[in-house]
């Protein structure tokens, strides 16, 4: 495992694009801070994004995770072209002939892919580490640790995420057919849904029951959007009127769903590798 990791790192060392586009998004993510600095003002009110205590533990876990998620085209565009550039440099062809079995190859992919999910990870714990305890009006030990498995389910969403771009990469040879074909998918699973909603079922909880199999689907629902658990979202929601009545806790049956696809993509990529004429 060592040996095929360093392989892959050997390859990105020297990918200039993918250096470029994975430091975008690393500084991205450290960008969220900028949004401490915000300030809007309604007539006479003024106020700071900040003090609204989207920084506080552990509601920062929720947020900075769902915010970080929305970045993750950036690694998938290395994922797609790392994958392209093994057909276009032939190197694919190379390492089989060097000794690297069809199996170890895509191993090596996916080594690459669970370290670009837990480095991304790992990054959005130290970031929301620091600016939870600049901003956060709690500070107890029990408060800044509790909550993190959205930790655990931004990397699973990743993971997933990188090992479907890996698939499409394999699948389709080009990084920009392969993001053309996830944004078809995006939309297919969109129809799909409508579909069911308005035209075969006319139930959105039916609906949502089957849409929870999608991959892309099962991914968002791990991180459920965190905006609605503000003080101020609800005491603005409640004065008109209206209520939030849904869960904001990572949903464990996604989580399940998401590996299950994780290894499906994963299998499905070995499975075209070792079937093809190289």
């Amino acid at each position: 495992m060592k040996r095929l990791l360093s392989i892959e790192l050997h390859k990105l060392r020297y990918n200039k694009s993918a250096k470029v586009i994975s430091i975008v998004y690393f500084v991205l993510i450290t960008f969220i801070a900028l949004i401490a600095s915000i300030e809007f003002s309604f007539g006479n009110v003024n106020f700071r994004v900040a003090d609204q205590g989207i920084f506080n533990f552990p509601y920062i876990w929720h947020f900075n995770t769902w915010v970080a998620a929305m970045l993750k085209l950036f690694l998938a565009i290395v994922i797609v072209s790392m994958m392209s550039n093994e057909y276009s440099y032939r190197t694919l062809k190379q390492n089989l002939i060097d000794g690297l079995s069809k199996r170890e190859f895509v191993l090596s992919k996916f080594i690459t892919v669970v370290g670009f999910a837990f480095v991304s990870t790992l990054f959005v714990f130290i970031v929301s580490m620091v600016l939870g305890l600049m901003f956060s009006d709690f500070n107890e030990v029990s408060i800044i640790f509790s909550q993190m498995e959205y930790l655990l389910a931004y990397f699973v969403k990743l993971l997933g995420f990188f090992s479907f771009c890996l698939f499409l990469g394999i699948l389709v040879k080009r990084s920009a057919f392969a993001l053309g074909f996830l944004l078809i998918w995006f939309i297919l699973e969109s129809i799909a849904f409508g579909l069911m909603k308005w035209q075969f079922f006319k139930d959105t909880d039916i609906a949502n029951h089957i849409s929870q199999f999608f991959p892309l689907q099962a991914m968002s629902n791990l991180i459920v959007e965190p905006l609605s658990r503000l003080g101020a979202i609800k005491t603005a929601a409640s004065q008109l009127g209206e209520g939030f009545a849904k869960s904001y806790d990572v949903s464990w049956s996604a989580f399940i769903i998401v590996l299950a696809w994780t290894f499906i993509f994963s299998w499905l990529s070995y499975v075209i590798l070792k079937k093809r004429d190289l």
